[in-house]
């Protein structure tokens, strides 16, 4: 037995296929936010939760689940990136570069106090 789809029904049937193709390769290689977290420089913890998942601050771009944003490595100094994301996202609780936290004073500075 032999399984066809009659001549006008073709052109459907591979558009729907193109796109049921494309929907899951989209979501099979689309990183979540942990995952785009783990390979992050930039780590901080805000004192309320982001209002968006994704902030651009200072050139960055900035992933958020809650109250944990992480971001790849930029070109200025810690306490100027942690100061541009306080600026665009809300106070700032810790902030990590490299592993390395914040000093007391800077954090006071990065938040504007």
């Amino acid at each position: 037995m032999t399984l066809s789809l009659p001549n006008t029904a073709r052109p459907l049937a591979i558009v729907a296929a193109l796109a049921w193709t494309t929907l899951s390769i989209g979501t099979a290689v689309s990183p979540s936010a942990a995952q785009a977290a783990e390979g992050a420089y930039y780590r901080a913890q805000l004192s309320a939760p982001a209002a968006s998942t994704n902030a651009v601050a200072g050139g960055l771009v900035w992933k958020c689940a809650e109250t944990n944003c992480a971001a790849p490595k930029g070109t200025s100094r810690p306490a100027i990136v942690c100061a541009r994301l306080a600026k665009e996202v809300g106070e700032v609780a810790t902030f990590t570069a490299g592993g390395k936290a914040l000093e007391a004073e800077d954090l006071a500075r990065c938040n504007g106090k």
